[in-house]
């Protein structure tokens, strides 16, 4: 019986997967995970209280794992990104500069998350915490993360 192989869908199949593998190469976003520790320090370096340590941990972890790179798109055409999830619709700008963080979003999926410290600095003071939807089901009035071994 002769093979019903598409070499069409075939060559597009294999093209595709070289795009994909060469975009994660060049794009010079490395996905990083933070511990809790790592942004514990991270949010020292940056101006954040320690007291108020376990909340952005704790709402980091719910919004995005703790990850650099996650990006997610919303219904409203919006999407938020990084690891606090820094929504495009008011405090950033996907592919230009803008929002009131006056940045693009793109800039918060990348390893260096003082951009995005800076951004959700202006986010707690406007709304608080509450600010995140995310935080207010899995953080507020709940156990915070410990952060007593960390060297911080």
């Amino acid at each position: 019986m002769p093979s019903t192989t598409n070499p069409n869908r075939t060559f597009a199949t294999l093209l595709l997967v070289v795009l994909v593998a060469a975009t994660s190469l060049f794009t010079g976003t490395s996905a990083k995970v933070f511990t809790k520790c790592e942004l514990a320090k991270e949010l020292g370096k940056n101006g954040i209280s320690r007291t108020f340590y376990g909340h952005w941990i704790c709402l980091a972890n719910a919004e995005s794992g703790l990850s650099t790179t996650k990006v997610t798109k919303l219904a409203n055409m919006s999407a938020s990104y990084g690891i606090f999830q820094i929504n495009s619709k008011e405090w950033c700008r996907e592919g230009r500069k803008g929002g009131k963080c006056n940045m693009k979003c793109e800039d918060f999926i990348n390893d260096n998350i003082t951009d995005d410290i800076e951004c959700v600095k202006k986010i707690q003071m406007q709304y608080g915490f509450n600010g995140w939807n995310l935080w207010q089901k899995k953080c507020k009035g709940k156990e915070l993360p410990n952060i007593s071994k960390c060297n911080v």
